[in-house]
């Protein structure tokens, strides 16, 4: 009994004494924390809730929160945000201080033209409605491996409601409701996003890389790789590249002479309401209806 006793009286003692280095420690570690501790600066708060906060990314920091921070530290300037109206980016300046900046606004780009009555596919996909889940079916049912599939997943994916479907199953995209968060270029398998400067006018609408006429037999607005936009352009303005026009946005360009010869309309200018311009030469497109499949 008095081993038992024994025993019982030293399991009592460690108990006790492994409380007490615990409580010890503890006690330690949140005085080295208050002592340690950076407190945040209060503007951070106050000038992330002059913020749209949707945390959308599009100014190069994770969310809102951190922008704040960039704000506080002058990393960065209240222009740099996408979604905030001036009004606000004019407050934010003028509580810190600060200059609003100036940035050229990103917005979503499609790198495709082929809608269901210019461009034709080889089979009726049967599946899931999704982009993604086609895409893992030889590519997907187009013709052209590199189109636009046409189930909207950059539309699902974008919290802003700056992409909608045409009738003719193409992304549509409204520049002045885009934030350039880049939702729609992560959701595409074909890759056919980019977040551009809305001040680039030229644009290419084609990601095809192939070259020759035949290829009209699967798209109708499909860039031939015919090189007469390099041809016309200045200065080095767009080369080929990849049987594809390369447009070097770092040389100004305010002429749409480049696509006035483009037969079929793969190189086009974007006017400021956002609506497209081809050029003269293009071949016009009526048809609002669906063309038949490959071969039939």
């Amino acid at each position: 009994m008095e081993n038992d006793s024994h025993s019982f009286l030293n399991i009592i003692s460690a108990i006790g004494y492994l409380a007490g280095l615990v409580a010890m420690l503890a006690g330690t570690l949140v005085m080295v924390n208050r002592r340690f501790a950076v407190k945040e600066d209060k503007r951070i708060k106050q000038v992330e809730e002059m913020l749209p906060l949707t945390n959308c990314g599009a100014c190069g920091y994770p969310g809102c929160h951190a922008f704040a921070e960039a704000l506080i530290k002058q990393e960065t300037e209240p222009g740099k945000c996408n979604v905030s109206p001036i009004d606000a980016k004019q407050r934010i300046a003028e509580f810190l201080n600060i200059t609003v900046g100036q940035s050229d606004k990103l917005v979503a780009r499609l790198s495709c033209a082929g809608g269901n009555n210019v461009a034709r596919y080889q089979t009726n996909y049967v599946g899931q409605q999704s982009c993604q889940s086609a895409s893992q079916v030889s590519g997907g049912a187009k013709a052209c491996v590199w189109g636009c599939l046409g189930f909207g997943d950059c539309k699902t994916a974008c919290r802003f409601n700056a992409i909608h479907m045409n009738k003719q199953a193409l992304p549509i995209i409204d520049e002045t409701l885009c934030t350039g968060c880049g939702d729609c270029v992560d959701a595409c398998p074909k890759d056919l996003f980019s977040l551009e400067s809305m001040n680039h006018r030229l644009w290419v609408a084609c990601k095809n890389l192939l070259a020759g006429d035949q290829l009209l037999e699967s798209c109708e607005v499909a860039c031939t790789a015919c090189g007469r936009c390099a041809m016309d352009s200045n200065d080095e303005l767009i080369t080929m590249h990849n049987n594809l026009p390369q447009i070097n946005y770092n040389i100004p360009c305010d002429t749409q002479i480049p696509i006035q010869r483009c037969p079929t309309g793969a190189i086009v200018w974007i006017n400021t309401d956002g609506s497209v311009t081809k050029g003269r030469e293009s071949k016009k497109i009526v048809r609002h209806t669906s063309l038949p499949l490959v071969g039939t």
